[in-house]
């Protein structure tokens, strides 16, 4: 366990830390006990980021270490420290307002992660001491976070469309929400016909998952979010090395499912509507093919121009579904394009939006809680980048240009003008380790999100501001 509650502690055990920047040493060392100044200078300390002192107390056991800290962002300060620190409890001891030890302490936690399904660790941790003020938003937020890292880095052998399914309906066990699955052949007959195209060739049959929460008289907030649990490409068949992260192809899903967990936890005045359409993307005879036309919900007609672009088709019927609902807001979370990352790298996440001013406040929500998205046009004349001379439309674009701009553009098709909707292409993972982001699964954009949703739908019954 990576935290400890005031009440859990001993104060005789808990060490201060003290953070300074290297303009604040001089005053610092000034002010600290000749034995404290004396260490520090042996010690060679300098306030450098990153840098820090254990200083003893008059028993010679440690109370106090202080530590120099990150040029910029809080979110760093305490991750970049915590992995050279030895087993036992601290607490954070500074001036810093509620915001910004909120946000180091959920970078402790962020660095305490580890996934252990397979492989236990043995290394002992130190452990955080949060204060009463923050504790409960901390918690919040660093477990959303490693739930979907948790998912994400979970094999597809464990994490097939059943599994997913299971994971929703845990969530909304845990929050008292309701879940529904339509499995297999009841696509077509309730009419997702595109999910149902997409999935069909896996011996675990596709399935559209429902969680719903929150007072009927509030306004609808739909999630929605791709659940491609393996993508083989299909027929337009990946090589080994494109597939060999594709376990993490439902990431999308598991960023909506976290995001939810977080409104129900702080109790949003919405009612909310997680939908994920949860598939395997695999190879056999009765696998859809290029060339295919398929139906979609909305009555669209879509011609297959490459069976690795996938994710977009099945997120058609759902957010069309989601449309059907007459929601406030819909936000959909997909690991969609790799033009994506081309543009954008594997940090940026870039996000689309009818509603340029929902873009906007959300980008202004991820610079708040220091989890940066970058807002990306639906630029229109590229639409015709995915007409069809036999279609309504194309779900590859006619060139690699722009793709993840004509992959928002194919959803936006499927989405109602006049509803607000927000289009999220997030990676889902870290490709190395770094402080407070270890390689593998990765929720990208899901703290601004959520801070942008505190900010939309603010009321006397939500939790303090995170």
């Amino acid at each position: 366990m990576s935290y400890c509650s005031i009440s859990d502690s001993n104060s005789k055990q808990v060490v201060s830390l003290i953070p300074l920047r290297a303009s604040e040493l001089d005053d610092w060392m000034q002010s600290a006990t000749p034995n404290h100044r004396q260490w520090a200078e042996t010690s060679g300390f300098k306030a450098r980021p990153g840098q820090f002192c254990a200083l003893a107390g008059s028993e010679n056991e440690v109370r106090l270490l202080i530590f120099g800290m990150q040029k910029e962002g809080w979110i760093s300060q305490l991750s970049t420290i915590f992995s050279k620190l030895p087993e036992g409890i601290y607490r954070l001891q500074c001036d810093w307002d509620p915001q910004q030890r909120l946000q180091a302490s959920l970078g402790w936690g962020l660095a305490a992660y580890r996934f252990d399904r397979y492989k236990k660790s043995k290394t002992p941790q130190a452990t955080l001491l949060l204060d009463e003020d923050i504790d409960k938003d901390v918690r919040a937020l660093c477990d959303a976070q490693c739930l979907v890292r948790d998912l994400v880095n979970t094999p597809t052998e464990h994490m097939g469309p059943g599994q997913l399914a299971d994971a929703v309906i845990v969530q909304a066990d845990f929050s008292g929400g309701d879940s529904e699955t339509i499995v297999g052949q009841d696509l077509l007959t309730r009419n997702f016909p595109a999910i149902h195209a997409v999935g069909r060739a896996s011996d675990r049959e596709p399935r559209l998952v429902q969680m719903t929460w929150g007072d009927e008289e509030a306004p609808l907030l739909a999630l929605v979010g791709k659940g491609v649990c393996f993508d083989t490409g299909g027929l337009d068949l990946k090589t080994a090395a494109g597939m060999a992260l594709m376990k993490k192809d439902m990431g999308g899903g598991a960023h909506v499912l976290a995001l939810a967990r977080l409104v129900m936890q702080h109790k949003l005045p919405v009612r909310l509507l997680v939908l994920i359409p949860a598939v395997e993307n695999s190879v056999s005879g009765n696998a859809y093919r290029p060339g295919d036309v398929i139906d979609t919900r909305k009555g669209l007609s879509v011609e297959i121009g490459n069976t690795d672009a996938e994710g977009r088709v099945v997120l058609a019927d759902a957010l069309a579904y989601a449309c059907e609902q007459n929601p406030d807001l819909v936000i959909d979370f997909a690991t969609l394009t790799g033009a994506a990352r081309v543009a954008m790298g594997p940090e940026l996440t870039p996000l689309f939006s009818n509603h340029i001013d929902v873009a906007r406040a959300i980008q202004d929500a991820g610079e708040e809680s220091e989890d940066p998205m970058w807002t990306m046009p639906l630029y229109q004349p590229y639409r015709k980048m995915i007409e069809s001379p036999i279609a309504d439309l194309n779900n590859s674009g006619k060139s690699a240009y722009g793709g993840c701009i004509t992959a928002a553009l194919f959803l936006e098709h499927f989405v109602e003008a006049e509803i607000p909707w927000v289009h999220i292409d997030t990676f889902a993972w870290n490709q190395a380790n770094h402080p407070g982001r270890p390689q593998g699964g990765e929720a990208l954009g899901l703290r601004a999100v959520f801070r942008y949703l505190q900010l939309r739908y603010a009321s006397t019954d939500a939790s303090s501001a995170t």
